[in-house]
């Protein structure tokens, strides 16, 4: 299998996500997706702002089909944050074989990402040879939590916060290869370092097709959002997050098997890829997460070719003092020389 990048599909309508995969597919190392309404770590793939279900699913199935014929391998998703009542039924598991006998049979699906060990087993027990990953939903990022999983396991998503801890990464890799076991990372990643509620927001993720049937009382708003509205120092965007630039990639040479680009629900999944696998992005830094936090930062933007070029290099080996509660201003420094204002458009 050839390849760096890990892309999470989406439908879109205008086909222009399909085609940039397809012109990229050599240096694609495979395609994640979750099928259909199936709960997952993001909304339904089915669920589409423009699309009928019943047309979302029949995109789906041609774009898929479409990236098969063209060689590239597949992931399946069963990454929900949690399966309520259904997680040890005999039906969820019956219904889960089900559907990955499907997605071998339709698309020859390599390999399964869950954060469930109850389907990790299950799946090893029904489809030998089946890839089994560890979901970066787990927040797995030391080698004890690795060993607990060993006989669960083939391969692990790094934690995100250990994107900014190479030496760290460098020996979980160590690990990783000296037990047989595969590692990626997430490269764009706008979740918060260790968010508090990251669990409960995954948690309403995993459950949204039956909380839009409520009267609900709130509509929840994630944390990060509210951290960037009330901030106002530009430097918290690069330091409270864990994201890989593009242009320092390079840096993670050897550290993983592969990097996974969170694409599932980006609004413009084919810049995130371009950009990426070409290492290089001139414009709004946080135009390429997921989240994005353009929107909450506008009208600044972080320009990312003026950030200094040393800068993947320092927050990767910095220590991450900050995260301790120490004083440090580099990433101020950096966000402050890279800030622009975009005009606003005059009221009325």
């Amino acid at each position: 299998m050839t390849g760096k990048w890990l892309v999470g599909y989406q439908v879109r309508e205008d086909g222009a996500f399909l085609r940039e995969i397809l012109h990229r597919r050599a240096h694609i190392r495979e395609v994640y997706f979750s099928w259909g309404n199936t709960p997952g770590g993001r909304h339904a793939t089915t669920a589409h702002p423009v699309l009928t279900e019943w047309e979302a699913a029949r995109r789906m199935e041609s774009d898929l089909n479409a990236m098969r014929e063209a060689g590239l391998s597949f992931n399946l998703l069963l990454n929900a944050g949690c399966y309520g009542a259904d997680s040890l039924s005999r039906h969820f598991l019956r219904s889960t074989c089900d559907l990955v006998d499907e997605m071998l049979e339709r698309f020859a699906i390599r390999s399964i990402t869950t954060t469930s060990p109850v389907l990790a087993h299950l799946i090893r027990d029904n489809f030998p040879g089946m890839e089994i990953r560890a979901s970066v939903n787990m927040g797995i990022g030391t080698v004890e939590a690795m060993e607990y999983l060993a006989d669960t396991f083939d391969g692990f998503y790094f934690q995100r916060e250990k994107n900014r801890d190479r030496a760290a990464l460098a020996r979980l890799r160590e690990w990783c290869l000296t037990h047989g076991k595969k590692s990626y990372l997430l490269a764009n990643s706008g979740c918060l370092n260790d968010c508090p509620v990251r669990q409960f927001h995954d948690n309403l993720v995993a459950h949204e097709q039956e909380i839009v049937t409520r009267d609900n009382a709130v509509t929840f708003q994630p944390l990060c959002r509210d951290v960037f509205q009330k901030s106002t120092d530009p430097g918290d965007y690069l330091r409270r997050l864990s994201f890989i630039r593009p242009e320092d990639v390079h840096l993670y040479d050897g550290l993983s098997d592969g990097i996974k680009l969170a694409t599932r629900v980006h609004p413009f999944p084919e810049r995130v890829l371009r950009a990426y696998d070409e290492e290089r992005w001139s414009g709004n830094l946080p135009d390429l997460t997921e989240p994005s936090h353009s929107a909450v930062l506008y009208p600044r933007i972080i320009e990312n070719s003026a950030l200094p070029e040393c800068f993947g290099e320092t927050v990767s080996s910095c220590g991450q003092k900050c995260r301790r509660g120490e004083a440090c201003t580099y990433c101020t420094q950096a966000a402050r020389q890279a800030l622009r204002k975009l005009p606003q458009e005059p009221a009325g």
